[in-house]
């Protein structure tokens, strides 16, 4: 039986939250500075319901982390390495869409 690695679920882990394109601003964002999630949900252009959700995914998978000001919580990215990754990750990302070379990309949806 092939198990993972604590290294492969944490990339899987990562990967699970970047899945959604929201969490993915979310992150960006936080990415710039640290902000309150009042002013993360006017910026994003949704629900703070909806902020929340997303938020409390990310803190679950050990990517922001809630510091208490005063009365106010603000979310920051848990180590700012990730913000690095990030950008290493979209610089990444941007080449190889620039140079799709599946012949079937279009018909299978796979790449």
């Amino acid at each position: 039986m092939l198990t993972l690695t604590p290294e492969v679920e944490v990339l899987a882990r990562f990967g699970r939250a970047l899945a959604d394109p929201i969490r993915c601003r979310l992150l960006l964002a936080l990415r710039e500075a640290p902000a309150h999630p009042s002013d993360l949900a006017e910026r994003l252009g949704i629900s703070r319901t909806r902020l929340s959700n997303h938020l409390a995914c990310l803190r679950d998978c050990g990517l922001v982390v809630a510091a208490p000001v005063g009365r106010r919580t603000r979310y920051e990215l848990a180590d700012q390495r990730l913000g690095r990754v990030l950008d290493d990750l979209r610089t990444a990302v941007v080449a190889v869409e620039a140079d799709r070379t599946c012949p079937d990309a279009a018909e299978k949806d796979c790449c």
